[in-house]
């Protein structure tokens, strides 16, 4: 039996469109129901709108139209009136230039989307990688009751008697190509081996990790991170999350009740533990900025810097997400490292987060380390700082070579990615295993759109001499599933005339993780003469999207939102239409 509008802590939004005895009222009832709609479903009971980035442009999203059946009849079971809508989706393998350009457009469709129409709470369906910031960002800025699922991990790949991960392996097929240690036909193969079911990649690359994000953070139900797409418990939760949604509209438990600063504080430690993406630190500070609570670097270096990581997944281990589901899945990590969240933090379902975890059972130690023995001593993202990057700069320490924690080298210097794809595998490429790769006009405004270059394969010559990582710099992003000693993010980017742009080939760097430390050694004297030489690039573009976005995207130690989106709109019934 349905609740009614007397058992809910406020006036439902809904009330506005389908609770009016007008002409106006008329017209919402009356086209809504040429889809077979009862008129009981008008009679007060919570509308949800289910936000569905389903397309077969994202295969990771492929089967969302399963998921959102499922989230629909969970609705109905408790009553409420589901809604389905579709905003744009962002599918990382087909987009150009890059989905990050695209990750604040779909934050506005969502946001303006929960705005315009009758919606009481949202379920947001997410899985590829910007499809959970930007579904969080858009519902963040309206601040209903929500509830996040996401789409699940594909099962593991295999590849000749071998787990093969899905974004880790490409790197690694990639360079054994270039060396010949595999051949086309090979390589034709692997890749039916690797995406071998519905689901996002099965690594702990930057889908996994915002998964386990919207779990850490309190929005998602628990177990939310890890469970196969293609298993039935995926359906389940999702059926759960529609029967969920129902009662936190009659409770009002809306977005900034969840979303507080010991939220996002508990995530950047989740984040440690698992080993997650540095893209989760971008995708954090834009929510956070959304939902107006204050998170800067700085956070991320002191709550990470001791962390452990205790899961031994690709691209820092051996193990997938289905590994790491059977073995207990993230409740298991956030029991272990419960000395150091904060265990009172509100989740979706209407409890605590260490109630949700503190009873969890880990059946697999090799998957999920005890925090007493860490797969490793050091998990958390790593934040530099010096004269190359005043406002920042990220490494995963996870995913790096240990002996290049602290290195100096010089400089061989590309000035964008096309100079980078020209020369790179050139034979008289002036390189050697010590030098310190630099790839500029990478960032927001540079590429545009902040893409997934910055791990960037390393020169053939030197790959075929057996050298398999080199310090890399640039003011790129990189895939959650690749590794290797890479310097991201660097702020300002050198399209905003960052130090970065002002790098010329044989300048000495100097890299020191421990200390926290990225310099240039060069003098301020001819850095200040560099400058005065140095011209910005033209625009992308003098329309629409692109010069929107390049005109007004903020630098990557802030997130990377556009500036006039930051902050909160809420969720006000606008005028009639009629």
């Amino acid at each position: 039996m349905s609740k009614k509008p007397s058992q809910s802590k406020h006036r439902l939004r809904s009330t506005e469109w389908f609770g009016r005895h007008d002409r106006d009222g008329l017209v919402h009832r009356s086209w809504m129901k040429n889809q077979g709609i009862p008129h009981d479903q008008f009679d007060g009971r919570p509308v949800i709108g289910i936000c569905n980035t389903w397309s077969q442009a994202t295969p990771c999203n492929a089967h969302f139209r399963e998921l959102a059946q499922h989230v629909r009849d969970g609705v109905l079971d408790a009553g409420g009136f589901p809604i389905e809508f579709p905003v744009m989706s962002l599918g990382e393998t087909l987009m150009r230039p890059t989905t990050m350009l695209f990750r604040n457009q779909v934050a506005m469709d969502v946001e303006e989307s929960i705005r315009a129409n009758p919606f009481d709470g949202i379920v947001l369906l997410m899985g590829c990688d910007k499809t959970t910031p930007a579904l969080l960002m858009g519902a963040a800025s309206c601040d209903l009751p929500t509830i996040g699922v996401s789409g699940g991990p594909m099962l593991n790949g295999k590849f000749r008697g071998e787990d093969i991960g899905s974004g880790t392996h490409v790197w690694k097929f990639t360079e054994m190509l270039k060396t010949g240690a595999m051949d086309e036909a090979d390589m034709v193969d692997a890749e039916s081996c690797m995406s071998r079911s519905a689901g996002h990649c099965m690594t702990m690359g930057t889908a996994s990790t915002m998964a386990s994000m919207v779990e850490a953070l309190g929005m998602g139900l628990p177990t939310n991170a890890a469970i196969p797409a293609v298993d039935s418990r995926r359906r389940v939760l999702s059926r759960m999350a529609g029967r969920r949604i129902v009662a936190m509209v009659h409770e009002d438990l809306r977005m900034s009740k969840i979303l507080t600063r010991d939220a996002f504080e508990n995530a950047i430690m989740v984040n440690g533990a698992i080993g997650g993406s540095t893209n989760a630190v971008v995708h954090l500070l834009a929510v956070a900025g959304r939902i107006g609570v204050t998170l800067t670097l700085d956070d991320w270096d002191r709550l990470g810097r001791e962390m452990p990581c205790l899961v031994n997944l690709m691209p820092s281990g051996k193990y997938l997400m289905e590994d790491f589901y059977y073995a207990g899945g993230l409740p298991v990590v956030i029991r272990e490292i419960g000395k150091y969240i904060h265990k009172q933090a509100l989740t979706v379902n209407g409890r605590t987060i260490w109630d949700n975890v503190k009873d969890a059972v880990n059946y697999n130690e090799a998957v999920i380390t005890p925090v007493s023995k860490p797969f490793k001593p050091h998990g958390g993202i790593t934040v530099l700082r010096g004269n190359l990057a005043p406002r920042g700069a990220v490494l995963k320490p996870s995913a790096a070579t240990p002996k290049l924690m602290r290195h100096k080298g010089r400089a061989v210097v590309f000035e964008d990615i096309d100079d980078l794809h020209r020369r790179i595998d050139d034979p008289q490429l002036d390189v050697d295993a010590d030098s310190i790769l630099v790839l500029k006009n990478c960032g927001p405004k540079g590429y545009p759109g902040f893409p997934e270059v910055g791990n960037f394969a390393l020169p053939a010559k030197l790959l075929k001499k057996g050298v398999t990582d080199m310090v890399r710099i640039s003011d790129a992003r990189m895939s959650g599933t690749a590794y290797g000693t890479v310097v991201l993010h660097t702020a300002p980017e050198a399209a905003a005339g960052g130090p970065l742009a002002l790098v010329r080939n044989g300048d000495l760097i100097e890299l020191d993780v421990a200390k926290r430390k990225l310099l240039l050694h060069v003098s301020e004297q001819e850095l200040a003469r560099r400058r005065r030489q140095w011209k910005a690039s033209k625009p992308h573009s003098d329309r629409g999207w692109v010069k929107l976005y390049c005109d007004t995207v903020l630098q990557a130690d802030e997130g990377v939102d556009l500036d006039f989106l930051v902050g909160r709109s809420g969720a006000k019934v606008g005028r009639e239409s009629h």
